[in-house]
């Protein structure tokens, strides 16, 4: 598996990162460190962005953390447009980290920014996998 099977499309065939997939696949969360600067990202990064180290690390997380901002889309990029209106979230990841993702099961009205969440692999109807952000009980 590589990213021809990651989200609802794809314009990446190869990348360093390649094995994300597979990981979700598995049901298992994981992102990058850096060893040099002990930054987190979730998704993964090729390159540590902070120092441009090359040499980054996999780590899991529990994916678990906080709602900072949201909205719905209206107006979907390529792809997206019979998806419409859908909710997307950022969260602060409770390791460090941010992650951007659809919001799914809950009205709008019961998001709240500061609420609890987790993000959860997808398997999408095709066959191919994604990540979503949901209520943290």
């Amino acid at each position: 598996m590589g990213f021809d099977e990651f989200g609802v499309i794809s314009f990446v065939p190869f990348s360093k990162v390649s094995e994300f997939p597979t990981y979700l696949k598995d049901g298992i969360l994981k992102g990058m460190k850096c060893p040099k600067c002990d930054v987190f990202f979730f998704p993964p990064r090729s390159d540590c962005p902070e120092c441009l180290c090359e040499d980054m690390e996999w780590f899991e997380t529990k994916g678990e953390g906080t709602l900072i901002t949201y909205t719905t889309i209206h107006a979907a990029p390529t792809g997206f447009e019979e998806k419409t209106p859908y909710t997307i979230g950022l969260m602060e990841l409770d390791e460090g980290g941010r992650v951007l993702a659809w919001l799914e099961g809950m009205e709008e009205s019961e998001i709240q920014i500061g609420m609890k969440l987790k993000t959860v692999p997808k398997k999408l109807d095709d066959d191919r996998i994604t990540y979503q952000l949901e209520k943290n009980e």
